[in-house]
């Protein structure tokens, strides 16, 4: 549902959130992605706004950093686009470089209470070959400015996804933050009713011409492709998707 206002949905969303605390009463904490997998990026004051209602109400304000951490918004963490610091921060998958399962969990030095406690031991946990992949895999973001780079290349990726917008109806919004990007489809941009089966169908045929990405939604183009991508590989796979959509517009329109 939108809700118009200043911010529309986003600033609305985060007075809900408010009703709830009220009306809830004792609310632990608000966990969430601060920008969603589908590269969907709130309003720049919305995270302000919930970080100030948990400050409010004695509640964590918990990020999940596991898709958008780690230099893939173009920053190292997506939380510090909106100038927010969360009580507890999740990281995994890319903290092991894409290749070892890790992940960690980042708290406030006021909330390391357990020190003194035995906590139980697990097979896999503290493994320190994991550990040492997760270390070199951060000096290789600060070394390479692999963040800076996902910045750069995003925003040439947006432009040209807007150009393709400009041209295919079949898309009705283009969206995304450094190297984790959006297109939707839909049938009528005017209504927005989602073209799921178009979305199927232009998914199957990028995939024939060697470019593979997940459908969000069921309308949604995903595009998360890695920090080390060159800029060559990056037009290429746009060249195959800019290919895919004039084939669907094609059969759209016969």
């Amino acid at each position: 549902m939108y809700w118009a206002q200043r911010g529309g949905c986003d600033l609305r969303c985060a007075q809900y959130i408010e009703y709830v605390f009220q009306h809830e009463g004792d609310v632990a904490a608000v966990v969430a992605e601060p920008i969603r997998y589908g590269a969907a990026v709130p309003h720049p004051d919305y995270w302000k706004t919930v970080r100030q209602l948990c400050d409010e109400h004695g509640a964590l304000l918990i990020f999940d950093e596991i898709p958008s951490g780690l230099g893939r918004t173009g920053r190292l963490f997506a939380t510090e686009h909106f100038d927010v610091v969360p009580d507890i921060l999740i990281l995994g998958k890319g903290l092991g470089g894409g290749i070892l399962p890790l992940a960690a969990m980042l708290a406030r030095e006021q909330l390391d209470i357990a020190g003194h406690r035995a906590l139980g031991h697990y097979t896999h946990e503290k493994n320190p070959v994991l550990c040492a992949a997760a270390l070199a895999t951060l000096d290789e973001l600060e070394s390479q400015s692999l963040p800076q780079r996902a910045a750069r290349l995003g925003n040439h990726a947006l432009e040209r996804l807007r150009s393709m917008q400009d041209r295919y109806p079949l898309i009705g919004e283009v969206r995304g933050i450094g190297l984790l990007l959006a297109v939707e489809l839909v049938r009528d941009r005017r209504t927005r009713e989602p073209a799921t089966e178009q979305a199927e169908r232009l998914m199957y045929l990028a995939l024939d011409r060697g470019l593979s990405f997940k459908l969000t939604g069921g309308n949604t183009i995903t595009l998360a492709p890695p920090l080390t991508i060159s800029d060559e590989q990056l037009d290429q796979a746009l060249d195959i998707l800019d290919n895919c959509f004039q084939h669907i517009s094609g059969e759209h329109t016969a």
